[in-house]
């Protein structure tokens, strides 16, 4: 038997249906007594384990009030020196109402290669998880295609507080529809080679910045 027959083999029987007379459903459960958040029920609290965890992966986290926010794009977007920006469809207006960047709307015909030639993208979230410092993107409103976060090599995230902002991962996953495609993000995107020399923007954005919006 070859490898790749041992290996089918296994799976077969992994699914096969269960012996005559046992059942499955009689099976004892998995036990699931874990915590499901080690962080206390304190919105503030979570803000600020969300905004050390994002610092940690090397996102550049902002704070600000929803009044501030038009201001404090603008300026980031100045500083990088962007001349072009991806919106996605159902970004709030006002968030770039105070910039004068030209936005490139995602109307759908957007390439790989004509997002590359954008210098920048605003988006939204779905959840962002303060634990393990991850921004979750499902493509709703505000947030786009997977492909309009995933090319450009700046990348904006608004995360809204306190509704946003979940304390961990077994708390965030009811919170998501497992049929829309997800993107989760921890940090600009990276990768080491074997001496552990960290290189930055090799399968998605090099700049990660996060504004976190309370109140």
């Amino acid at each position: 038997m070859t490898s790749r027959e041992l290996i089918l083999a296994r799976i077969r029987a992994a699914l096969a249906d269960p012996a005559p007379g046992r059942d499955r459903a009689a099976e004892e459960p998995v036990a699931r007594d874990y915590l499901r958040t080690h962080s206390p029920d304190d919105p503030a609290a979570l803000l600020d384990l969300l905004h050390h965890n994002l610092a940690d992966y090397r996102a550049r986290v902002h704070r600000c009030t929803e009044a501030e926010l038009p201001a404090v794009l603008a300026r980031l977007l100045a500083e990088r020196g962007s001349r072009t920006v991806a919106v996605p469809p159902g970004l709030p207006p006002a968030w770039l109402s105070a910039t004068a960047v030209t936005a490139v709307p995602d109307d759908g015909t957007l390439t790989a290669a004509r997002l590359d030639a954008v210098d920048s993208v605003v988006t939204g979230c779905a959840l962002a998880i303060a634990e393990t410092g991850t921004i979750v993107l499902d493509a709703g409103p505000g947030q786009g295609r997977r492909l309009l976060t995933l090319v450009p090599d700046h990348h904006l995230c608004v995360v809204r507080a306190p509704g946003q902002v979940v304390a961990s991962v077994p708390l965030t996953l009811p919170r998501l529809d497992p049929a829309r495609p997800q993107t989760w993000i921890s940090g600009p995107s990276a990768t080491s080679d074997i001496e552990l020399d960290r290189v930055e923007g090799v399968h998605g954005p090099r700049t990660l910045e996060v504004l976190l919006v309370d109140g």
